[in-house]
C-alpha cells in the first residue's frame, strides 16, 4: 500500500476563522503541518477543534483565511474535491453505512479514485466490473491493514465501538489520502485498544500519510505527536513540541483553570 506525499508546502493555515452567528468558534488561527508528521490538535471542549477540522475538509464554509494543501488553496472547494485532493478524514461521531458490511463501507471509500463513468455502472462495463474487483480487493487489502480482516461480511451496526473506529480510518484511506485527519479515534476505547490505535497511527505514518488529529487522551498525544497546537475559545494558545506543551503556563491554566504555580487563575 502506497500512500505517497510532498514534502512541499504541504498544509499550511493562516488567520482561519468562523463564526456562528455572533458566536466566533474560530479566531485568525494559523499553523503548518509538515509532510510526514502526526500533528495534533488539543485543547478544552468548545475550543474549537472540530470546527477546524470541519472548515479544512471542506464540511463548514470558512469566514475568513486561507488553507492551502499542496500549493492549492482548498477554502471554498466542495468536500468531494478536497477528498481528491488527497485529504481524507474520520469524525467524532462516528459516520458509517450503519447497514453495509464492513467491506462494503470500505469500497466507498475507494469510489473517489475510480475511473468509469454512469454508463459503465449501469450496464456493468468490463471497465466496472474490473473496478469492482480492484475495489473489492483494495479494501480487504485496508482492512487486513487496520486489524479487523475478521469482520469484513458483518454490519457495521454490529460491530464494537473499537472495531468501528479502524473501520472508519479504513475508509478514510481507501481514498488514497495525502493527509488523514483523526477526530478523537481514542474516545470510547479502553487503555488496550489505545494502545493499539497508537501503533495505527504510527503504521498509517510508516505507510506515507501524514497525520492531523483530535484527541483528548493526553497520553496518546504526547506519546506519538511530533509537534500539537493548543486551543481555547477559538484562538490559539501555544504551538510547538510536545515536552514544551506540557510546560506551556497557559496550556495548564486551559486545562486546569489554575496557574503552573498552583495560584488560582
Amino acid at each position: 500500500m502506497s500512500l505517497a506525499a510532498s514534502n512541499n508546502g504541504f498544509l499550511r493555515v493562516r488567520k482561519l476563522s468562523k463564526a456562528f452567528g455572533a458566536l466566533r468558534a474560530v479566531a485568525d488561527v494559523g499553523f503548518e503541518v509538515t509532510a510526514g508528521e502526526i500533528h495534533a490538535i488539543i485543547g478544552p471542549n468548545g475550543a474549537g477543534k472540530t470546527t477546524v477540522f470541519n472548515l479544512i475538509a471542506g464540511t463548514y464554509p470558512a469566514s475568513g483565511g486561507s488553507v492551502r494543501f499542496l500549493g492549492h488553496e482548498i477554502l471554498g472547494k466542495p468536500e468531494f474535491e478536497i477528498a481528491r485532493l488527497g485529504i481524507a478524514r474520520t469524525y467524532q461521531n462516528i459516520r458509517l453505512f450503519s447497514n453495509m458490511t464492513a467491506l462494503e463501507n470500505v469500497m466507498v471509500g475507494c469510489h473517489c479514485r475510480t475511473k468509469g463513468g454512469i454508463r459503465d455502472v449501469l450496464f456493468a462495463t468490463r471497465t466496472s466490473r474490473e473496478e469492482e474487483r480492484q475495489m473489492a480487493s483494495r479494501a480487504r487489502e485496508l482492512l487486513a491493514f487496520v486489524g479487523i480482516e475478521q469482520y469484513q461480511e458483518d454490519l457495521a451496526k454490529s460491530l464494537p465501538l473499537g472495531v468501528q473506529k479502524r473501520l472508519e480510518a479504513a475508509r478514510a484511506l481507501a481514498t488514497q489520502p495525502q493527509l488523514v485527519l483523526l477526530d478523537e479515534p481514542a474516545a470510547g476505547m479502553n487503555p488496550q485498544e489505545t494502545i493499539g490505535l497508537m501503533a495505527l497511527i504510527e503504521r498509517i505514518r510508516k505507510e506515507g500519510a501524514t497525520v492531523l488529529l483530535i484527541e483528548h487522551d493526553m497520553r496518546l498525544v504526547m506519546g506519538i505527536s511530533d509537534r500539537i497546537l493548543v486551543l481555547d475559545h477559538g484562538v490559539t494558545i501555544a504551538h510547538g513540541p510536545p515536552a514544551q506543551i506540557q510546560r506551556d503556563e497557559r496550556v495548564i491554566e486551559a486545562y486546569l483553570g489554575r496557574r503552573a504555580s498552583g495560584e488560582p487563575a
